[in-house]
């Protein structure tokens, strides 16, 4: 597909058509990534966060939540779990948190992949290519970098000026380090973001497939009331042009990002379950997704964890998450992936 191809998609509003696509979508991720889906350990060790970005909650500049850092033998506690769930990988999430160094991080690794079949993801946001290198040789297999939009304008919106200049880099720039260092690399955007105009979001999709990702996620735009993002709306000036921040937006990024990469592993999000608590992510996974991420967070970390208000299954312990997920799975007629789900290159 080329760009006008894929905004004309964006734009159809036609339930004919986008049934259509939603078969497409469906066809391609059968072919080529089958009928398993593949479940990813999520774990948010720490809420910290040095960056100031207008849209999310747990902004450097957000004085109304409590902070917590998980400690290593809580992680390795939880680590655990994912193995007697079953799960093939565990994805260490946080802020941009600099507490975390880089031997931490490397002691985590290190655990895991020596004690655990686990395929081990990192999502720590924008670190130095010596931290990305040696937890590489530590053992990591793949690491998350969303870089939101690929537009520079708004990204400079949504991302303020980092109060330390030595640490910021350019994320194009670290997806191409992740790579040549041997990582799987994912990334991905924000649907709706305020500013976010169809031919940015088509560009951004484009972009999905000339980074040759190996996984992509992505979600709607959730305002958070605690943001600099959230008190500007009223000012931004709504057309025809702006993206909508809605569950079917959401859909129709999905299933094109699974034409146009169509080996990706691509999950359904908590994002998608927040705005259909009923079958959100069901939806998501018969339009092109294959991977779910349940949640292994203690409960009295996750609420704190609040990027975005009123997260699906915020309360839930791991346990009540994954058997719910499965049951789920098993009701759409798929099946729970084996193994580390790593990216089939046809």
């Amino acid at each position: 597909m080329n760009r006008q191809k894929i905004e004309n998609w964006l734009r159809e509003e036609n339930p004919k058509r986008l049934e259509e696509l939603w078969q497409m979508a469906d066809a391609v991720r059968q072919e080529n990534v089958g009928n398993e889906v593949h479940l990813r350990g999520l774990l948010e060790i720490s809420n910290y966060c040095v960056r100031k970005c207008a849209y999310c909650g747990i902004n450097v500049d957000n004085n109304a939540i409590s902070r917590y850092r998980m400690t290593r033998d809580e992680i390795l506690e939880c680590a655990q779990k994912a193995v007697s769930f079953g799960y093939g990988t565990l994805v260490i999430q946080s802020g941009e948190d600099y507490g975390l160094t880089r031997e931490f991080i490397a002691d985590i690794v290190n655990y895991v992949k020596d004690k655990t079949p686990l395929a081990v993801t990192l999502s720590l946001g924008e670190r130095s290519f010596e931290d990305l290198k040696h937890w590489r040789a530590c053992g990591a297999d793949r690491y998350l970098l969303r870089f939101e939009t690929s537009n520079s304008d708004l990204y400079k919106f949504i991302h303020p000026p980092f109060s330390s200049e030595n640490f910021r880099r350019d994320r194009f720039v670290i997806l191409n380090e992740l790579k040549q260092l041997g990582y799987e690399i994912g990334s991905g955007v924000m649907i709706g973001i305020p500013g976010q105009t169809f031919a940015m979001l088509a560009e951004d999709i484009l972009r999905f497939c000339e980074l040759d990702l190996d996984m992509i996620g992505v979600g709607p735009y959730i305002s958070h009331p605690a943001t600099r993002l959230a008190a500007s709306l009223k000012n931004v000036a709504a057309n025809e042009d702006q993206v909508p921040n809605s569950e079917e937006m959401t859909y129709k990024v999905v299933a094109l990002t699974r034409l146009i990469c169509p080996q990706a592993n691509i999950p359904s999000t908590t994002a998608l379950a927040t705005l259909n608590t009923v079958n959100g992510r069901e939806l998501g996974l018969m339009r092109g997704a294959n991977v779910v991420m349940p949640n292994l967070t203690p409960p009295e970390y996750r609420v704190k964890y609040e990027i975005y208000p009123n997260k699906a299954c915020v309360s839930e312990t791991a346990e009540q998450c994954q058997e719910c997920l499965h049951l789920r799975i098993a009701a759409m007629g798929r099946k729970i992936g084996k193994g580390k789900g790593s990216r089939v290159r046809g």
